[in-house]
């Protein structure tokens, strides 16, 4: 089955490069995508673009695809979901929950000149970037994509209701399922509160696990494409 790969803000499709030989020696087809905006120089892209991205993406597949979104591209997994229920197999979402209806995408750090430059990583000290060595840290920095500001404050519009009926995976690396599901009865995740069936899978790591455990990673998505 194609496996379509989502990385999160400031990653290309690179992001994937030691899980997309993992998956393929596994059966699958992985797509790793690059977003407009990611990488193409394009900063006047927006979060529309980069969703028609996705929608390209899934109806150029044979057949149904488990779409996988990493970090705030959560909301873009769920939104392919909403905009093709029926060709959207699985939303599989890694160390991220779904922004609702009406909410901007991923407002979390300021913009300047039209894009939303890395931050560093003392916003993410803690279980986020525990795993993460200093060399490894200085990889990513340098790799990092300012992620446009038309994309970050963008406004997530849901519309089919069909979405709730797409299987969920939820891969929960820096939280832990029972974390997890705590947060979404409190009503953090009012999107995952309404879909008929989620399933979550931990994973030992920090938010990257594409780069910390890839072959990990890569076995969990391939049995949530097999599933």
């Amino acid at each position: 089955m194609d496996i379509l790969l989502v990385a999160g803000l400031w990653l290309d499709g690179s992001a994937w490069d030691d899980v997309v030989p993992e998956l393929t020696a596994l059966g699958h087809r992985p797509v790793p995508l690059t977003l407009p905006g990611q990488g193409d120089g394009a900063a006047s892209a927006t979060l529309d673009d980069q969703l028609a991205a996705v929608l390209a993406a899934v109806d150029a597949a044979d057949g149904k695809t488990v779409v996988v979104g990493h970090s705030a591209a959560a909301s873009l997994a769920w939104l392919a979901a909403d905009a093709r229920p029926e060709k959207v197999a699985k939303a599989v979402l890694i160390g991220g929950f779904p922004a609702p209806d009406g909410r901007a995408y991923a407002p979390f750090f300021p913009c300047r000149d039209g894009v939303m430059p890395f931050p560093g990583w003392d916003p993410f000290e803690g279980p986020d970037a525990a795993d993460l060595d200093q060399e490894t840290r200085d990889r990513l920095a340098a790799a990092a994509l300012p992620v446009p500001e038309a994309v970050a404050t963008g406004v997530v519009r849901l519309t089919d209701e069909r979405r709730f009926d797409v299987p969920v995976v939820l891969v929960c690396p820096e939280f832990t399922p029972d974390q997890a599901k705590e947060w979404i009865a409190a009503g953090e995740s009012p999107e995952l509160a309404r879909a008929a069936r989620v399933e979550y899978v931990d994973i030992d790591s920090g938010h990257w696990p594409m780069t910390t455990r890839p072959r990990e990673l890569a076995r969990v998505l391939a049995e949530a494409a097999t599933d």
